[in-house]
């Protein structure tokens, strides 16, 4: 069953060459903040270039529950007029985040330190993630969490009447996690202080200080410190949002391992806690170059030239390097599949608790393909085959997760037989224009 209707199968099939321009849509990470930072601040946000899937609209129609003005003007561009941080008002219904984790343990951390209560659903594959990771250190400022076992959703948070700064430790490397908690230190008395013992995606930081809160980072021996200064009035801003580096992952892919290929994606954000995918790429020998380099709304953007790569070369990728492409390692697998030699994947155990066990869906996809894979709890290893010699023939279960879907539909395109998927529904949450643009590049999707 789709995240948001009947299952909707399809399947792949060897291509022509891949050619022409890929657009994208706009991060999905940087549009969820952009709307929640926005409902916080003082006035009118404008916001252009906004990811308009359904993940992004959940978090649109919270922060209109939450009492904020959100206006979509059209062609990617929104008006949020905030109601001020601590301004948030308790919603009259259930509060349903889809299949985003990143839109509702962000809006959890949001409205943690506000004295209202809130109730989160979302579909099946979101009820079945784990929420204590953020509920736990949220209950260090006096915010309760009431609901299922394990803290995971329909699950109510009752927030903080008197909110107490905090002083935390990530116990694993999550973006998620400590942008929950910096978010509810927006309406804490004091300093708030995230420890992460490897850095990630730091887009929250970011977009905070462009706001105008006080936050700053330091590294020390405890670690990537960032220290926040409760209560402060936010700032609107105009926001341009750049490309979505994660959905690039999969054009700029499709294009590495597709017989004849050469595409460009325009004005991708190139953040350096966010671009370990194409690091790794160009490790393995793939013909992907950046184009245009410039800076745009404090982030790095370029234009990235991917051509078909025949002599790929399997790699050790780096432990240290999984943060900044946690969401890209089940279309690495694809392409490691089509290299010469093993790839060896570690420090990877966020993808068991993503919005399916990503490990297990790719194993067992690439397994029935033709793959020899192998997998622990914290680690997976895929022996390449080299250039065009995946085998194909088998129907791909997606297990609800957009990534999922769209890694096996890009496998598709060079394998010796077609590889379909249960379910392409998904891929709606973060890139709902998916098919239409591989289509228009020389993919055969049907």
């Amino acid at each position: 069953m789709s995240a948001h209707g009947a299952p909707k199968p399809m399947t792949a099939r060897a291509s022509g060459p891949l050619q022409g321009e890929a657009h994208v849509p706009g991060d999905k990470s940087i549009s969820h903040r952009a709307l929640i930072f926005g409902a916080m601040a003082v006035g009118e946000t404008n916001i252009s270039g906004l990811l308009e899937g359904q993940d992004v609209l959940d978090t649109a129609k919270a922060m209109q529950s939450f009492g904020a003005t959100v206006e979509n003007l059209g062609d990617g561009n929104w008006r949020v007029h905030g109601v001020g941080t601590g301004g948030f008002a308790e919603p009259d219904h259930v509060i349903d985040c889809g299949n985003s984790g990143t839109g509702v343990r962000l809006i959890m951390g949001a409205v943690a330190t506000c004295p209202i209560s809130v109730t989160f659903t979302g579909d099946a594959s979101l009820n079945s993630r784990p929420m204590a990771r953020v509920t736990d250190p949220l209950a260090l400022f006096g915010t309760r969490a009431v609901g299922r076992a394990g803290g995971r959703l329909p699950l109510t948070l009752v927030g903080a009447q008197n909110p107490v700064p905090v002083r935390y430790t990530t116990p694993v490397p999550s973006a998620q996690v400590k942008s929950a908690v910096l978010l509810a230190g927006l309406n804490t008395p004091g300093e708030t202080v995230v420890i992460e013992k490897e850095a990630t995606r730091d887009h929250t930081e970011r977009m905070l200080a462009g706001f105008g809160a006080q936050i700053s980072t330091e590294e020390t021996d405890e670690g990537h410190v960032i220290t926040l200064k409760g209560q402060p009035e936010l700032k609107p801003q105009t926001i341009v949002v750049p490309r979505d580096p994660s959905s690039a992952a999969f054009p700029v892919c499709a294009a590495l391992i597709t017989p004849g290929s050469d595409v460009l994606v325009p004005n991708i954000g190139l953040n350096p806690t966010r671009a370990g995918l194409f690091t790794t790429l160009k490790e393995m020998g793939a013909d992907l170059t950046y184009e245009n380099l410039r800076e745009e709304g404090g982030e790095p953007v370029a234009d990235l030239r991917a051509r078909y790569s025949p002599a790929m070369q399997g790699i050790d990728v780096p432990p240290a390097r999984a943060a900044s492409m946690i969401d890209e390692y089940p279309v690495l697998s694809v392409v490691a599949a089509n290299a010469t030699g093993t790839t060896r994947m570690t420090g990877v155990k966020e993808l068991r608790v993503k919005e399916s066990d990503r490990i297990d869906a790719m194993a067992r996809g690439l397994r029935g393909n033709g793959v020899t894979v192998r997998d622990g709890e914290d680690w997976w290893e895929v022996d390449g085959m080299g250039a065009g010699k995946v085998p194909g023939g088998f129907t791909c279960e997606t297990f609800l997760d957009h990534r999922i879907a769209m890694s096996f539909l890009c496998l598709g395109l060079s394998t010796q037989a077609p590889v379909t998927v249960d379910d392409a529904g998904p891929i709606a949450t973060s890139f709902p224009i998916f098919m239409d643009l591989m289509r228009q590049l020389g993919a055969t999707l049907e």
